[in-house]
């Protein structure tokens, strides 16, 4: 080596910038990002360790210090406000990180498969006004790129941009829509941070261990084939794609996903529970949990789309959750269906009325018991004032069956908020069904316009 080159390289190891560690941080924090208003946020990032790191934010004039472990990784614990205007974040250490653009407002995590990552440039009923009239400082995008992982990352692949017709005609349509009325309802912004996988079945948004410790998960899994849209083993997308948002701050989950369960349905109650409950604990918080049922499509599998909408429906036993009932809004020939500002629109209803209390009605009517009186079947439901009959539709969609579940349609009637059908010549009925077909369209309305969800149901 000659003397010049070793001087050379001496100078290098010497110099501030190669001796130290730039602060770094995830793609989560960046310009134009959106901060969970009104709560203790986290921040974090990568630095040398014993490097001093101080945190100064434009909503308030405290400032925040903190240093790397040994293995160079920070973290703070940050206060918001409902400041409204752009903000700004300084991030110093041996270098500076400022982030601009920042606001504070609501932030979610919208996740799922093809339905919700469907844009308007894909095409849906209204695109093109819906693209032109998009332009919205107080919606920001942070789009997740596909990646799988074998084991837990730390960080993804993203970006944050403002809704513009250029950004929002790629990204999704129901979110879109659903931050679109949550921002004008509650007039702050929106972050959406979009992490979904059009053709994916749960399982891999799902941590490896949870399905590998549970037998009947490990079964359900082993029945999903193969895809060239994307991967089914369990965790590959989780570990990807939702295990480096776990520190993030947000206010809940929306989920739109189930039509890849199919060949799995009869287990899927058990697989999208664990899903919501693995989730909430990564997170180390019970998020509000909402997502859309999937739409009746006639899938080549008799009953596996009606399966899983009714598996979608007992979910809602966990605590924290709620559904959007779209069994009137589909398609039964395309399983992506192009009203996607009515999902959206139908999100937001739900999420006002359940978290923020507004007097909206959200709810679709729900099942919640069958009883027998002499010669007719009482059937009662959730959110059933105005129950009525599409007069359009009017057949029965109703079945009833004894023990040996050979279902027979029957006559039904809808007085005072309930329905009743007659028993007819069946003298043990054990059970009922309504609209239990892949591609049956719901008929019975409450008056919110929502249709009630198909279901199965054994009489009390």
């Amino acid at each position: 080596m000659s003397t010049k080159i070793a001087a050379l390289l001496f100078a290098i190891i010497l110099t501030p910038g190669f001796t130290y560690s730039n602060v770094s941080l995830p793609a989560l924090f960046a310009d134009n990002m959106v901060l969970q208003r009104n709560a203790d946020v986290n921040f974090w990032g990568w630095a040398k360790p014993g490097e001093e790191i101080e945190i100064s934010i434009s909503w308030s004039d405290e400032k925040f210090k903190v240093k790397p472990t040994n293995n160079g990784f920070w973290q703070s614990v940050i206060p918001t406000n409902e400041k409204s205007g752009s903000q700004t974040i300084r991030i110093k250490g041996y270098n500076e990180v400022v982030l601009k653009n920042v606001l504070l407002g609501e932030v979610w995590l919208i996740s799922g498969q093809s339905n919700m990552e469907w844009s308007a440039g894909a095409g849906i009923e209204g695109g093109e006004e819906a693209i032109e009239n998009s332009r919205n400082n107080n919606i920001r995008f942070f789009t997740v790129y596909h990646r799988t992982a074998e084991f837990p990352q730390n960080d993804l692949r993203g970006n944050w941009e403002e809704s513009t017709p250029e950004t929002m005609k790629n990204f999704s349509a129901v979110a879109y829509f659903f931050a679109q009325k949550l921002s004008k309802e509650l007039d702050v912004p929106v972050g959406l941070v979009n992490a979904t996988w059009g053709g994916t079945p749960a399982e891999p948004w799902i941590p490896a261990q949870i399905i590998q410790n549970d037998s009947v998960l490990s079964k359900a899994a082993d029945l999903l084939p193969e895809t060239e849209w994307g991967p089914s083993k369990p965790g590959l997308i989780y570990n990807a794609m939702v295990n480096p948002l776990k520190p993030f701050k947000i206010s809940g989950i929306l989920w739109y996903q189930g039509e890849s369960n199919t060949p799995n349905a009869d287990s899927y109650e058990a697989i999208f529970s664990a899903l919501i409950t693995s989730w909430r604990a990564e997170f180390k918080e019970e998020l509000p949990f909402y997502f859309a049922q999937i739409a009746p499509f006639s899938y080549e599998t008799e009953f596996s789309g009606v399966k899983v909408r009714d598996a979608q429906r007992k979910t809602l036993k966990l605590p924290h959750t709620a559904m959007v009932v779209t069994g009137d809004i589909g398609n039964i020939n395309n399983i992506h269906p192009k009203n996607k500002k009515e999902v959206g629109i139908r999100f937001a209803n739900l999420v006002l009325a359940d978290k923020f209390k507004k007097e909206i009605k959200a709810y679709a009517p729900l099942i919640q018991k069958a009883t027998v009186d002499k010669n007719k079947i009482i059937l009662n439901f959730s959110n059933a004032e105005r129950l009525q009959i599409d007069k359009n539709n009017k057949a029965s969609q109703f079945e009833i069956a004894g023990a040996n579940k050979a279902f027979q349609p029957v006559d039904f009637k809808i007085k005072d908020n309930q329905i009743f059908l007659k028993k007819g010549k069946l003298e043990h009925p054990l059970f009922v069904r309504y609209s239990w077909t892949n591609s049956c369209v719901p008929n019975i309305f409450n008056t919110a316009g929502l249709p009630t969800s198909s279901f199965t149901i054994k009489i009390e």
